[in-house]
């Protein structure tokens, strides 16, 4: 009988069963919720026995379910734990995931240094806009944008205060005098940023802003747009620390201007594991290099 089912049956068995939803076992393992529906409906097949008890609005495990569940998730868990035995010296290696832009201007320019202090440690990372599910053994450490709501079995370090503030080439710069001639010129949104435009306009006492010339789902690119001269953008001095130090961006406003505040990345890794060591030590690092540096004020 075990020669009929597959391991990817298995595994997208294990998740719905898991997280009791097709649907969620879809976003999981990135596949459709029909992928999943015909995957567990052929799985039953070849058993010939029913795991799901299914409603208009739920799946519920029936008890052969509850039992080939208990078994799948200490095949996994051992599936895992070997894997990791045998992938680079699983002591010296640190899994990451990261906020995309994030990742992009400071992550990335700062671990050479990282690499440089710490010989023989193996990083690797990984990108998207969604937390880290520490429980798949996937990954030591996340750097999120915005505080994680789930912090229970977390230790959650808030990284250096940010300051949200209109960012420019160094020619357009000259155009902008004041607060209220930003009116007059090309603003460029950040689609996922906690503060907006209009957020920093009425800060400053200037009613609503005018419509965004162009938007961008990722700050990075934002702050490309912004240094290729296309418009102003609403950034962070973080994310944009590198071109204000290169002078590639600057800060036509600055000191003559309300600016936004606020902590907006945050670094989590589980309390207890065997990386917790390694991930205290990057932690350590990475707010060390987080600190604020002086830029020049434009």
């Amino acid at each position: 009988m075990l020669q009929t089912t597959s391991l990817s049956a298995m595994r997208i068995f294990e998740a719905a069963a898991r997280l009791g939803s097709f649907r969620a076992a879809a976003e999981e393992l990135n596949l459709s919720p029909s992928a999943v529906s015909h995957a567990i409906m052929r799985l039953e097949r070849d058993l010939w026995v029913a795991l799901f008890e299914r409603t208009t609005r739920s799946v519920s495990l029936t008890v052969a379910g509850q039992t080939l569940l208990n078994h799948a998730s200490n095949a996994f868990e051992e599936l895992r734990r070997g894997v990791e035995q045998i992938s680079s010296n699983k002591a010296q290696l640190l899994r990451l995931h990261c906020a995309p832009s994030f990742a992009a201007q400071v992550l990335s320019p700062r671990l050479p240094q990282f690499l440089k202090e710490n010989p023989g440690i193996e990083v690797r990372v990984a990108a998207s806009t969604n937390y880290a599910r520490f429980v798949d053994g996937l990954f030591d450490a996340d750097i999120v944008y915005g505080e994680p709501l789930n912090r229970e079995d977390l230790i959650v370090i808030p990284l250096s205060e940010e300051i949200v503030l209109p960012l420019c080439a160094p020619d357009l710069a000259h155009q902008i005098k004041s607060p209220r001639d930003l009116f007059h010129q090309p603003l460029i949104r950040s689609d996922l940023k906690r503060i907006q435009w209009i957020d920093w306009f009425e800060a400053n006492d200037l009613g609503s802003p005018p419509s965004p010339s162009m938007s961008f789902d990722r700050s990075f690119l934002a702050v490309d747009a912004a240094v290729n001269g296309l418009g102003i953008a609403l950034e962070s001095d973080v994310l944009a620390r590198r071109e204000l130090e290169s002078g590639k961006l600057v800060r036509p406003l600055h000191r003559i201007c309300r600016d936004n505040r606020y902590i907006g990345h945050y670094l989590a890794y589980p309390k207890s594991g065997s990386q917790r060591r390694l991930a205290r030590a990057f932690a350590d690092w990475l707010t060390r290099e987080c600190q604020p540096a002086s830029t020049g004020s434009g």
